[in-house]
């Protein structure tokens, strides 16, 4: 009998330093702002519409990378946005005005942001529904490790090479991925070190696979699971994109913590998000290796992990930093493991050839979250500011992150109500360019 291959795990193990290198571009920037802001001349208002440049070109780029990887497939599609990215992330050394920046980070929101539509949908053609989870948490956890590996490498970079040198070396590395992806993937039928026993087991679902076909954006909006999906990402993304710019100044502002001294919390947290992202993943898809139905098992996950966010909403009630630390660890690590989750549901109601556009869609609806979000926070922090309370302002904010989760599982259960994995029939298709 022909041994199993297990090739699907390399591949998971591309999609996991893919991420890992899309947030250690992503975050350059704001690490090396107080250089640039210097030399530049920069006001905090310049540097928001920079901000705000690369958010809006992330929301629009989701929905077009998605309908992109659906349509020319993830090898083209995944290796034209690391290659743009790459490019935009190299571009930043050579820039020299505030226009050129905002000129750079629009390509490269527009380009990182197909990374997780391109990568989810890689995760759907190469393994099956029991543990697609598992994959989708190992390669969200490059999430947490770019967000470490940043501060760790890209202040030294700078200190030792100059600015220019720290996007240029960062932005490089995509490079190097591009030739292990460009070597290393074909899809499972046509790859020569898949064993047939391995595409057996990854096509091992009780649905059948979907023939190749072009999705409509309309039909998918017609559908309860999209709009489900949109909801959950539109309720949750903003969570994280605030534990990822706050953070810091949350320690500073209440532990006066200086730059030399925030390192060790950050690096919990962020440490404890990728264990969160594994784990996540990992328990609904032991659940389903024990017969549990998958979307009682996802759904069943996502609730405990919602439930494990809410005790930082007692952050009121505590003044102990390192306790703080350990909440925000929790947190922010069932956040990675929800958010693994979540994409999940993506390839466990939608047929593959949709998988990227339904992604897509969410990714919108999150980055809209995510620029919607950082108004009401600064708006928030600014008055308790001028009232010398900014921890109250810190604990409002607490409570909303600790309800969201809650919030997003009812409202994703009640819009998708009784809703059944959705099949090429139900969705409107051209066979037409």
């Amino acid at each position: 009998m022909e041994d199993r291959s297990n090739y699907r795990w390399r591949i998971c193990a591309l999609l996991f330093f893919a991420t890992t290198i899309n947030y250690l571009d992503r975050q350059v920037l704001g690490l090396l702002k107080p250089v640039l802001a210097l030399q530049f001349d920069w006001s905090e208002t310049q540097y928001s519409y920079i901000v705000i440049v690369f958010t809006g070109c992330y929301a629009i780029g989701m929905l077009l990378s998605g309908k992109l990887v659906d349509r020319v497939g993830v090898k083209l599609g995944y290796g034209v946005c690391v290659l743009l990215w790459s490019i935009a992330a190299c571009g930043h050394a050579l820039v020299r005005s505030t226009f050129g920046f905002g000129v750079m980070r629009a390509l490269l929101g527009l380009s990182e942001s197909g990374s997780f539509p391109c990568a989810v949908k890689t995760v759907s053609e190469w393994f099956p529904r029991k543990e697609q989870a598992l994959a989708v948490g190992i390669l969200t956890s490059g999430t947490s490790i770019g967000a470490v590996a940043a501060p760790a490498v890209v202040p030294w970079l700078a200190a030792t090479y100059g600015w220019e040198a720290a996007f240029l070396i960062t932005g490089l590395t995509g490079f190097i991925w591009l030739g292990f992806w460009y070597v290393m993937y074909q899809a499972p039928l046509k790859h020569g070190k898949v064993s047939r026993s391995e595409i057996e087991y990854i096509n091992d679902d009780p649905v059948p696979a979907s023939p190749a076909a072009r999705v409509h954006w309309f039909s998918l909006l017609k559908l309860r699971p999209t709009w489900a999906f949109f909801a959950g990402k539109l309720l949750t993304d903003p969570i994280w994109w605030f534990m990822l710019f706050w953070l810091p100044s949350y320690f500073n502002s209440l532990f006066h913590l200086d730059l030399k001294n925030l390192g060790l919390p950050l690096v919990i947290v962020y440490v404890a998000t990728s264990i969160g992202s594994i784990g996540g993943g990992w328990i609904s898809s032991a659940l389903i290796e024990r017969g549990w139905p998958v979307t009682k098992a996802r759904q069943t996950t996502m609730l405990g992990l919602a439930f494990l966010v809410t005790p930082i909403a007692f952050s009121p009630w505590i003044d102990n930093m390192w306790a703080m630390v350990g909440l925000l660890s929790l947190a922010a690590a069932a956040h990675q493991g929800w958010s693994a989750n979540l994409f999940t549901t993506a390839s466990d109601m939608f047929p593959k050839a949709a998988v990227g556009s339904v992604v897509g869609i969410g990714g919108l609806a999150g980055a809209l979250g995510a620029t919607l979000f950082p108004l009401l926070v600064g708006t928030l922090l600014d008055h308790f500011k001028l009232l010398g309370q900014i921890n109250a302002g810190y604990n409002i904010l607490f409570v909303i992150c600790g309800s969201a989760y809650l919030v997003a599982w009812v409202a994703m259960r009640a819009i998708r109500a009784s809703s059944t994995a959705v099949d090429m029939t139900q969705l409107s298709a051209t066979t037409s360019g």
